[in-house]
């Protein structure tokens, strides 16, 4: 490196870039690979659609990334060490639109929602470089912690079987369901006396399923835990920091022994395929889930936000307003992107901006070198078969440590906010969280309301986070504090 040139833009070896690449793929992998399983499962899409989404998310991953850290003209990417991924706070509202509309349907909404969210983000991200103010720690914080509340329940099924499906808790009788079948084709066929069958005429499920939280899954998921546990105490360095995925590779290595996981998908996947744009039709634009994927955005880009700035501080290079706006264009422009080719918004990973600061490695090639990883992973469909392949149990176990992890950033960032000498901030947090979990507890509190707004209304992140706003801004005004916004962020490492 010569003096002239800032620890940022230094460019290492090769093979130094491509460890350390590697390294930061690793990291946020079990993280970025999530979603697209937790999106596809709840569309009920069949497994080679739940492998295509993780293959375009992990190659959307690698080019969004290219872009953020290595830049694009004058407006997009704030060319620090960024490794851009797909932002939790989104599966709440995506998952909601999936249970209302599964299937290709249901998936048409979301990507339409998602690239109207990513064009309405590009073009007020300078707007938000200036709206800092109206999210300071107490705000963020608790909507961090309302979103890792609210995934818990997923993980939680995972583990014990979905609400939906073959794991649900009670089935329908086997003979009850024959005989209606029966009585349903005998009333169809030519002349019969027999009444027709009232339309969406349903039996109800009442006998216990024995699949639901069987011990043997249970056995695996609580290996998986105490895998990551035992891993994050003993090891030390990048081990450490890859425990999660560690876990789940314990995981599957034993579901395979016990039979529970086959590799045949894996086998017929094909070992290279270009990730196409549109891979379930043509994109519907929905208004209102268009607007509720906004929100989610402004508040993905308020944590950016002080994402970016701690960044800046840790790497030494100042951040200042023209690079913020094209930063968070960029997450902008990566969601549009994501919309575009089957996979959903996207944020910088802030375990990986953790990484930086544990390893002291600035030169923000090494997330470019992460970026190129991350396309070739997208475009060998048997990885993403292979993931695909994992049984939930497997999942459930890493899902209580990444989901979890999400709440406890949260309480650790609220854990700087002054509650002693403002006891406004306690009651931002005690309702904003207690309105976050009306969704969760009460699903149908919706019922009377006008229809048109369930999509708005049926997130618990989203009403937390207009909650949290509208009463911080109430009890404690807009005054912009850029070292809190910083300090917050720095507390941030898992996400």
């Amino acid at each position: 490196m010569t003096p002239s040139t800032h620890p940022v833009d230094e460019r290492l070896p090769t093979g130094q870039l491509t460890a350390l690449g590697l390294q930061h793929v690793l990291v946020m992998y079990a993280g970025a690979v999530a979603v697209p399983l937790i999106v596809g499962r709840a569309l009920k899409l069949s497994p080679e659609q739940v492998a295509m989404l993780i293959s375009a998310d992990l190659f959307v991953c690698g080019l969004v990334t290219l872009i953020q850290s290595l830049g694009a003209t004058q407006w997009f990417g704030i060319r620090l060490p960024v490794m851009m991924g797909v932002t939790f706070a989104a599966v709440g509202p995506m998952v909601a639109m999936a249970n209302s509309n599964p299937g290709a349907a249901g998936a048409q909404l979301i990507f339409g929602a998602i690239i109207g969210a990513g064009a309405i983000s590009i073009l007020i991200a300078p707007i938000m470089s200036r709206l800092l103010r109206f999210f300071p720690p107490v705000v963020t914080g608790t909507i961090i912690a309302v979103i890792g509340i609210s995934l818990m329940r997923i993980g939680i099924n995972w583990i014990f079987g979905n609400p939906f499906g073959p794991t649900a808790p009670s089935i329908v009788n086997p003979e009850h369901a024959k005989w209606l079948s029966e009585v349903g084709a005998a009333a169809a066929a030519p002349g019969s006396t027999l009444p027709a069958m009232p339309k969406d005429l349903a039996l109800l499920p009442k006998v216990p399923n024995p699949k639901y939280a069987e011990l043997t899954g249970v056995g695996i998921a609580a290996l998986v835990l105490v895998s990551i546990l035992l891993i994050s105490k003993y090891a030390k360095g990048f081990l450490a920091n890859i425990s999660v995925l560690l876990g789940i590779v314990i995981g599957g290595v034993v579901a395979t022994a016990m039979g529970l996981m086959n590799f045949d998908k894996v086998g017929k996947a094909a070992w290279f395929d270009v990730v196409l744009p549109f891979q379930f039709g043509a994109p519907v634009f929905d208004p209102v889930l268009i607007l509720t994927m906004t929100l989610v955005m402004i508040v993905v880009m308020i944590e950016s936000t002080g994402m970016f700035l701690a960044l800046g501080d840790m790497t030494g290079r100042h951040v200042d307003r023209p690079a913020l706006t094209r930063g968070l264009r960029t997450d902008g422009l990566g969601t549009l992107i994501g919309g575009i080719f089957n996979t959903f918004p996207y944020t910088s990973f802030s375990q990986n901006v953790g990484l930086v600061a544990v390893t002291g490695v600035k030169s923000r090639f090494v997330c470019v070198a992460g970026g190129v990883i991350l396309i070739v992973l997208g475009v060998l469909p048997k990885m993403a078969a292979l993931v695909e392949s994992l049984p939930t149990v497997v999942l459930g176990g890493a899902g209580l440590v990444m989901f979890g992890m999400v709440a406890a950033t949260g309480i650790r960032i609220l854990g700087g906010v002054d509650f002693r000498h403002n006891r406004f901030n306690a009651l931002v947090v005690a309702i904003s969280i207690g309105i976050g979990m009306i969704p969760l507890i009460a699903p149908n509190f919706k019922q009377w309301m006008p229809h048109g707004l369930h999509p708005l209304i049926e997130s618990g992140i989203l009403l937390a986070s207009l909650s949290a706003v509208l009463l911080n801004l109430f009890f404690n005004g807009a005054t912009e504090d850029e070292a809190a916004t910083i300090a917050a962020a720095k507390q941030a490492d898992s996400h």
